[in-house]
């Protein structure tokens, strides 16, 4: 039987490296978690690390109020 589409993004999504840029806990640092392969493709560039640090400044600044998740952009357009 075929996987649904859902079904398949998620399996997608399961094998994939999740990691934070710095590779510890995104508890501690405050960091957003974004599969490996992202991750180092944003660093290899200067756009990219800008990217990174705003999305890692609203994620610490959301994290301060007391809330899970932030609207850092990083996801935008990945539905």
């Amino acid at each position: 039987m075929a996987l649904k589409k859902s079904q398949k993004s998620l399996k997608k999504w399961t094998k994939q490296k999740w990691t934070t840029t710095s590779g510890k806990k995104s508890s501690e640092t405050g960091e957003v978690y974004e599969p490996k392969d992202q991750i180092q493709k944003l660093k290899s560039t200067a756009k990219g690390r800008r990217k990174l640090a705003a999305a890692n400044k609203k994620k610490r600044e959301a994290t301060r109020k007391g809330k899970q998740h932030a609207k850092h952009g990083l996801h935008k357009g990945k539905r």
